[in-house]
This record gives structure tokens, sequence and C-alpha cells, in this order.
């Protein structure tokens, strides 16, 4: 799965503060075919769900028209079928999907509406200028990053989008006991991301292990076809959760 970005400056206030510092990416572009379903939700559904971050800083109750119990925003969707699971199984809760790749963000859109559903909004944008310039502080609930791209050579880490300034503007962006939740088959990415986080001022580790920093799959995370096959495999997945404390 993607992730939609990195960049290595962090803003905490996207009115004031001016365009954030291109950094370096976390993520390629890349070119592919469309199928008649992907270009249907960019043609025809993205008018109404879709979001930019030329539009600036959102009001959330007035993008979503309500207060909704629960926000989560999730970086690098991919083609979309778990965060299309969550939104259909927790309509009570408002969510908003970030993926740069144009066929994922097609198909996501696609779904949603055959579903029916109006409790997602999505962003095919840079995820740290969404951060930065279009959600406000202390208004998610949690915020979801599962398999992102692991960038496996040492020359390559410092496109990972864990880094601490974005955990840092992550956190800024979480209410106080809102989570960040990330997942990784990748073993190596999973002792980065701990790394990562245990330098990060103002998180608590959920794990209950003293001995290891990782919590089991939760229920709410979907299992996902590439994860089951993995599984079968008989390959690791490490899931990990923070919770904003300050």
């Amino acid at each position: 799965m993607s992730e939609a970005g990195l960049s290595d400056a962090t803003n905490s206030n996207a009115e004031v503060n001016p365009r954030p510092k291109r950094g370096v990416k976390s993520y390629v572009l890349r070119a592919g075919r469309m199928t008649a379903a992907q270009t249907r939700g960019l043609e025809e559904v993205w008018p109404r769900w879709g979001l930019s971050v030329e539009e600036g800083l959102q009001d959330l109750d007035r993008l979503f028209a309500r207060s909704a119990h629960r926000r989560i925003v999730e970086i690098g969707f991919g083609m979309g079928a778990s965060l299309v699971e969550q939104a259909e199984a927790h309509p009570e809760t408002d969510f908003i999907g970030i993926e740069v790749h144009a066929p994922g963000v097609g198909k996501l859109l696609d779904e949603a509406d055959k579903r029916g559903l109006t409790n997602l909004r999505v962003y095919r944008d840079d995820a740290l200028e969404v951060f930065s310039r279009c959600l406000p502080e202390a208004s998610l609930d949690a915020v979801q990053l599962f398999f992102p791209d692991p960038w496996p050579k040492k020359k390559h880490h410092k496109r990972r989008i864990v880094q601490p300034a974005f955990v840092e503007l992550v956190r800024t962006r979480l209410k106080p006991g809102g989570v960040l939740h990330m997942a990784t088959d990748w073993e190596a990415y999973a002792e980065f991301m701990a790394e990562v986080m245990k330098n990060a001022p103002g998180y608590r580790n959920t794990a209950e292990a003293q001995t290891s920093p990782y919590v089991s799959r939760p229920e709410f995370r979907p299992l996902t076809k590439f994860e089951a096959r993995g599984e079968r495999l008989g390959h690791g997945v490490w899931d990990l959760i923070f919770t904003r404390v300050a």
C-alpha cells in the first residue's frame, strides 16, 4: 500500500504559517491504466467527495454537515478496500482518506458511491500538506498508516514516511487521547517505527507487554487480502498504537 507524502518540515497552524517546505517524498507517482470504475470515481464522484489542499483549513463539522462521534484519517489507503469497509461498518464516524495514486482514489470513490456512503472524504495530495494546511489542530480521534512503503534499502530510509517531524505534526492534529495506529509487514520497518516513536514527545505506547512495543492486530483494523495471504505464507505483521498524551 502506498502512502501519501512526506516532507521534513512541519507547521502547526495552516492559516498563519507558510506553505510547508518541500522535502524528500515518501512516494513515487506511477503511471497506470485506469479501469472504467476508477475513471467513473474520478469523473463522477470526485466532485462530491474529493478535497484539495487549495481549499485550505477545513471546518470538519461543516464538511460532513454534522458533529461526528469520531473522526479518523487514513494515510495511503491504496485501492481503498480497508477504508471503505471501515466507513461502511461505522456510519457514526467520519473518515478522511489521503492517497496520491489516481487508480486507488478512483476505485475508492466508485466503491463508496455504490455503497451509498456519505461519511467519507478524499484528498489526492501529499499527506504533509494536508495535515499542515487543511486539518485543524486537536481535531482527530485517530490517524491510520497501514502498510506504507518500507523503502528497505538503507539509502532510501530517508523516504520513509515515519520520521520525527511527521509524527510530531500528526500529534498536533490528534485530540488528547487520540491515537496514531501504524501497521507493517516489514519487521525492520516496524523496528524503525518503534524507535522513532520511542523518542517522540507527547506519545504513550499502548502495548501492554513491557518487552515489546507491538500490539496484537485489533479487531477494528480490517484484514486485507494482502495481509491474509501473507499470514498463510507465515509472514509477520506488526501493529503499533500510540496515544497522544500532551
